[in-house]
């Protein structure tokens, strides 16, 4: 009856075993979804399985069941025997191809999940009309809801948001030596100094203080003194710095039972100690003595988890009564993260989270779409897959010619390696030497500047900026173009799944790009950004009130959207005055400068939203607002937070300070549609 597909305990392969059950008719089959595209042979060689009807149930549905591994699954089991001596044309593949995205009558597919992600519902959903077209009012949605509101009601869960405690940081940053300033890349700077900020000594100490503090008075005693603390850290080395910063902290001050493991992948190198050092998780975690980490800290050895990206999500500890937050989270990641606590234990009755970067909105913003039904905002453009293929024809770096003959040799069965890498030459060819022209280019003009600046030439310093900013926009462009390619083939494999194109060119299209993608080599010829000379001055981590977050679940998940990006040269500014930006966002009340600054990189946001741009290029302002661009403000404010914190709550938080930064960042992106 049940049919368990593994490599223990049987010398045959995953794929045979699968064949094996499929062909005897087992009634339930466990395995991987990654195991289906390796046993299409097999089961070619075997029987026809074409009539049969089956039930696909993934555990726990991700991108992985909705994109080209689902296609292959279908491909699969709905495979023809294909008769001994029959010819195949290319033409014939092309066609079983098209056909093999089509919907399958005999295939239902279910998905279990608590935080489906957009795709996820497009493709699993049901339609409420099964009869008409996905529309406005027609809508996929779940199939069945065991809500968390439900869950958390009769008690299959703890709600984790009761008693939320954020904390925010005012600091403020200091040049060493102002006679040494250097003009450095706006944006990166700002990236790089948040970046050290976040794993500078002092930030991480007085965080550490803070979190062994409180587990030591709220959380150690709890669940007779076997409960657990996840720290939640920003990166690998933010948590080799948290792990020596910990044991520093529970060694001087004598602290009892209270160990924590550190959880990273690979190495992580730093001189945090005086000198430089390599870390992993096996010279971080001495008393593990071989045990597997999971095993490990559900004994009594260990009280804390400090985690970067590994545990953070699907990690079931039901000890776990506390997390501390020091990272950025949004969306479907906040819910699964925050979600490692809302385990049900004997004598657990409440959690605590600690967060010192997310605001309340932020988090309540992330949950909403999962508290009570999860449904679209809108439903993908299908018509997507084809705007992207308009603008990578537009750049002229392949042909329809190069497309058709890669398809000819892909889908030949008698096809070649070296006939489809001869396909893709002129293609790759032509990407190469626009992008080696524009990197020599770029080299010979800043040379040429540098030669203005030595000598005072301020009408050349001023013309070889400007053919800095161009050649750098061409460069820009070819970077663009790659990750168009990539998000054509992502966004086609997927809406190909949900939607019956039936159209050949873009199939020989998504075959063409899937070959050509890794075969176009980028450059990041980027100057370094050296910030040894930025000290920090002044600090202060301010405790926020507790809050129990409400929840109403009115939130949607918003709809896909493809590449839209557009080049453009980096602003440029002086370092101290990067820092001038930094220490503005902290200090209370702001100048119009402050707010100009602020304005020109949410507007670079909201650029990016192509038919945001568009409506502002085709509407009056009035009409412009009322569209997307004040949704659009919202989303690039909050896309600001992780540099732009205090300035973007102070925007969301109050709607004189919204509709002005709206006006601000609407002026400079008609301005800046006026100049191109």
């Amino acid at each position: 009856m049940v049919v368990g597909i593994t490599r223990k305990g049987s010398n045959e392969s995953k794929s045979s075993q699968l064949a094996d059950a499929l062909e005897r008719g087992a009634k339930i089959i466990i395995t991987t979804i990654q195991t289906f595209p390796f046993v299409l042979e097999a089961i070619q060689e075997r029987t026809t399985l074409k009539d049969k009807n089956y039930a696909i149930i993934a555990d726990e549905a991700h991108s992985s069941q909705t994109g080209s591994t689902a296609k292959q699954l279908r491909e699969v089991l709905t495979a023809e025997q294909i008769e001994e001596g029959v010819e195949l044309s290319a033409e014939d593949i092309i066609t079983a191809s098209i056909e093999s995205r089509s919907a399958s009558t005999n295939l239902s597919f279910y998905a279990f999940t608590a935080t489906p992600k957009t795709k996820t519902l497009e493709m699993f959903g049901v339609l409420p009309k099964p009869d008409e077209a996905p529309s406005e009012t027609n809508k996929p949605q779940a199939f069945h809801l065991y809500t968390m509101k439900q869950a958390i009601q009769e008690g299959f869960i703890l709600d984790v948001l009761q008693g939320y405690t954020t904390y925010k940081l005012y600091y403020k940053l200091e040049h060493a030596n102002p006679n040494k300033d250097t003009e450095v890349e706006s944006k990166r700077a700002k990236v790089k100094i948040a970046k050290w900020l976040n794993i500078h000594p002092h930030n991480i100490a007085q965080k550490i203080e803070i979190i062994c503090e409180h587990f030591k008075t709220h959380v150690a005693h709890l669940l007779e003194g076997q409960a657990k603390a996840m720290v939640v850290t920003s990166s690998r080395n933010a948590a080799v710095r948290y792990k020596i910063a910990f044991d520093k902290y529970i060694q001087e001050h004598g602290i009892q039972d209270m160990q924590a493991m550190v959880a990273f992948s690979g190495k992580v190198v730093d001189d945090i100690e005086g000198a430089e050092k390599e870390y992993t998780e096996a010279n971080m975690n001495p008393d593990l003595r071989g045990r597997e980490m999971r095993k490990a800290f559900d004994s009594n050895d260990y009280q804390v988890m400090l985690v970067a990206n590994k545990f953070q999500t699907g990690f079931d500890q039901p000890k776990l009564c506390a997390m501390y937050v020091d990272k950025k989270l949004g969306g479907v990641d906040c819910v699964q993260t925050l979600s490692r606590l809302n385990r049900t234990y004997a004598g657990k009755e409440q959690t605590f989270v600690l967060d010192f970067v997310n605001e309340v909105e932020e988090i309540k913003e992330a949950f909403e779409p999962y508290y009570n039904s999860t449904v679209l905002e809108d439903l993908t453009d299908l018509n997507i897959v084809y705007d992207l293929q308009k603008k990578l024809e537009a750049r002229s770096i392949f042909s329809s010619i190069d497309v058709e003959n890669y398809a000819k040799a892909f889908f030949d069965p008698k096809g070649t390696q070296a006939s489809m890498s001869a396909a893709i030459k002129p293609a790759v060819d032509r990407y190469k030497n626009q992008y080696k022209r524009a990197l020599e280019q770029i080299q010979q003009i800043k040379l040429n500047l540098s030669e203005a600046k030595k000598n005072k030439d301020d009408k050349g310093i001023h013309n070889y900026e400007l053919d800095l900013k161009e050649a750098n926009e061409l460069k820009s462009a070819l970077d663009i173009f790659k990750k168009d390619l990539i998000s054509f083939l992502r966004l086609y494999e997927f809406l190909s799944q949900i939607v019956d194109y039936e159209d050949e060119e873009l199939l020989k299209l998504s075959a063409f790009v899937k070959a050509l993608i890794p075969n176009l080599k980028t450059y990041d010829e980027k100057d370094p950004i050296d910030i040894s000379l930025v000290k920090l001055s002044h600090y202060k981590l301010h405790k926020q009130k507790s809050e129990n977050i409400s929840l109403v679940g009115e939130g949607e998940l918003a709809s896909i959207e493809g590449g839209g990006a557009t080049a453009r040269d980096p602003e440029k500014e002086l370092l101290s005055e990067i820092i001038g930006h930094m220490n503005a966002l902290f200090e209370g009340d702001l100048s119009d400068e402050d707010m100009l600054n602020y304005a020109k990189t949410i507007k670079d946001k909201v650029m990016e939203n192509d038919k945001v741009v568009e409506q502002v290029n085709n509407n009056t302002k009035e009409q412009a607002m009322m569209g997307g661009f004040a949704e659009a403000i919202n989303d690039a404010v909050i896309d600001s937070l992780d540099v732009h914190q205090n300035l973007a709550t102070q925007v969301l938080g109050e709607e004189r300070i919204r509709k002005g930064l709206a006006n601000i960042v609407y002026d400079l992106i008609v301005n800046g549609l006026k100049a191109s």
